[in-house]
């Protein structure tokens, strides 16, 4: 399968995955273990972990067609530091001067996020072969990185970025039943 045509299905399947992983949590009655990988409540780390999680399990299928390339979990690292960084960095420039969120840019910037991530990814995976210590320097810090993703959703830090703006709480404690309230807001 030519890369680009991949790039374009992958940007396609995490999008629409991670979109479904903003609403896995309720939808599949609160259930605990599907909350470690989809959004809990409305924080900014719950909405980076929506575009990790499908990131992660891409990683699946590109591993097949690109697991043999040096080049490969450096590329992987990169594009979930891109996804890990663009997002908040974006939402917490505009707001500086909207004040507010704006909900039409945080879907965009959702969606540029995982673009500029693949796009980084297939962009590292064309490189020359990379040294083998990136390999292995990569290998750990996806360890790292993926240990980080799995305590910090468990345990949230108690700052800015795990504070859920509406309950005022984090991680799981935050939560609110999106769906619920939807339900409640129609029945007014």
């Amino acid at each position: 399968m030519d890369n680009t045509l991949i790039m374009w299905l992958s940007i396609i399947v995490i999008s629409a995955l991670g979109t479904l992983a903003h609403f896995l949590y309720d939808l599949t009655g609160e259930h605990r273990p599907v909350g470690l990988f989809t959004a809990v409540n409305e924080s900014t780390w719950e909405h980076i972990k929506i575009a990790i999680t499908p990131t992660l399990l891409w990683g699946l299928f590109d591993g097949y067609y690109y697991g043999a390339s040096p080049n490969y979990f450096c590329a992987k690292l990169m594009s979930l530091l891109v996804l890990s960084v663009f997002i908040p960095v974006v939402f917490y420039t505009y707001q500086k001067f909207s004040h507010k969120p704006i909900l039409p840019l945080d879907i965009a910037t959702f969606f540029i996020a995982i673009t500029l991530a693949q796009l980084t990814f297939y962009a590292i995976i064309s490189l020359p072969p990379m040294w083998h210590v990136f390999t292995y320097l990569s290998c750990i810090g996806l360890f790292v990185f993926f240990g980080c993703y799995m305590t910090l959703t468990l345990e949230p830090l108690k700052t800015f970025l795990f504070k859920d703006p509406v309950t005022g709480k984090y991680g799981f404690r935050a939560h609110r039943n999106f769906l619920k309230s939807l339900k409640k807001k129609h029945k007014k």
